[in-house]
């Protein structure tokens, strides 16, 4: 029985693997996107005589909503793997300045994913103000409650971690104390 028992855990164990698949994915999703970038650059820079200053504004908040997108599909590739299949090897070399690796628990990451998608549903919310006059009153009202769900969302998210941190910091505490009392009683 116990045969079976490590067989099913190094079963689960190496499923972790799966994941590679997903992260390669995120990849050539990234490349794509790259791509797509690329094209609204190029879009840009053609129009860059002939936009007025709304609309250079406008395509600027595109390139800058792209990067922020790209940002966070690169973060979750990276700590995603780093957290959850393997730990970087580079990571440790010289040549290499990745001292970010390693450092992005999933508290964290979940923090930071909440982060960019207020960042970027604010950017969206900023092009749709400045383009007001072709949407509803009540079309911006929804653009708006959505943008503000995503705040709260990320202000909560926060907020947990905080207490989170704030209760391991506690145990850690008390575990400390409770080491220190033993030494002392142990040299009485």
């Amino acid at each position: 029985m116990k045969s079976l028992e490590l067989l099913v855990e190094k079963i689960i164990l190496s499923s972790r693997w799966l994941l590679v698949v997903f992260y390669l994915g995120l990849v050539a999703a990234l490349a794509v996107y790259a791509l797509s970038f690329v094209a609204k650059f190029l879009k840009v820079a053609k129009g860059v005589f002939t936009l007025g200053e709304a609309d250079m504004i406008l395509a600027m908040l595109s390139l800058i909503d792209a990067a922020l997108v790209a940002s966070l599909i690169v973060m979750v590739m990276i700590s995603g793997y780093e957290n959850f299949v393997s730990r970087f090897d580079e990571a440790e070399s010289a040549e290499n300045d990745v001292s970010f690796l390693g450092k992005l628990d999933s508290g964290s990451l979940k923090i930071k994913v909440a982060s960019s998608i207020v960042a970027i549903s604010s950017i969206h919310l900023l092009q749709i103000f400045l383009n007001a006059a072709q949407y509803t009153d009540m079309q911006l009202m929804w653009y708006t409650i959505i943008h503000l769900a995503f705040v709260v969302s990320a202000v909560m998210l926060g907020w947990l971690e905080r207490i989170m941190a704030k209760t391991k910091a506690d145990k850690y505490e008390a575990k400390s104390e409770a080491k220190e009392q033993e030494k002392h009683e142990a040299h009485l």
